[in-house]
């Protein structure tokens, strides 16, 4: 039973979703950001850069219990334990998966995070860091919809963590100031995955009252 440390983020999202898909069980930890629970001491010793998510796998590789934190590192360990081909073994087609992977976490998390962050319900208002990441944004969901013009998923016909990875994020498109509807591709590749059992049910991870 994998005990999963996350709050109701995209980032915390992946892992639940992920976790649904290989079927392993888990056990939720919630741990509210908003009420600066990541900077407890207890959540500091799993992780010590506090944020969510973060796992504990009782059975590691080597048989010992393994904490592990970083999302993306979480959905290779993940899909690696269980042998799923959400991370193609073959070589290409696992080196892809990688640099959409990295394309998530390095472009489309923290620039759409930032987006959300200046345009969704602002504490202060500033011109600059709205435009700033918007356009960015935009120019993120472009290099997509180019992309899923020619290719069912990330890596063409295969389903993969890059997936997994990239939808939590477009799931908020509506506070990034985006209209699907402009996307066709992405749109087309958002209602394919939404429907997926899996996908809705670590969505709804943790289940907030």
């Amino acid at each position: 039973m994998i005990d999963l440390y996350t709050w109701a983020t995209p980032n915390g999202r992946k892992v639940s979703v992920m976790l649904e898909e290989v079927g392993l069980p888990y056990t939720v930890h919630e741990v509210h950001i908003g009420k600066g629970e990541q900077h407890e001491p207890g959540f500091l010793e799993i992780n010590p850069n506090n944020k969510i998510p973060a796992i504990v796998d009782p059975e590691g590789p080597d048989g010992k219990p393994l904490t592990l934190f970083e999302s993306g590192a979480i959905l290779i360990y993940l899909a690696e334990k269980t042998a799923s081909p959400l991370l193609p073994t073959d070589a290409v087609k696992r080196l892809k998966t990688l640099q959409w992977l990295m394309f998530q976490m390095g472009g489309v998390g923290p620039m759409i995070g930032q987006a959300h962050h200046f345009l969704f319900q602002p504490k202060e208002v500033v011109p600059y860091g709205q435009k700033r990441y918007h356009d960015e944004t935009v120019r993120l969901y472009s290099v997509m919809d180019d992309h899923f013009e020619e290719n069912r998923y990330f890596i063409g016909d295969d389903y993969t963590i890059a997936d997994i990875a990239t939808f939590p994020w477009i799931s908020r498109f509506e506070r990034h100031q985006i209209d699907l509807n402009d996307l066709e591709h992405v749109k087309r590749w958002y209602d394919e995955i939404a429907v997926r059992e899996p996908v809705q049910k670590g969505m709804a991870v943790p289940f907030l009252n």
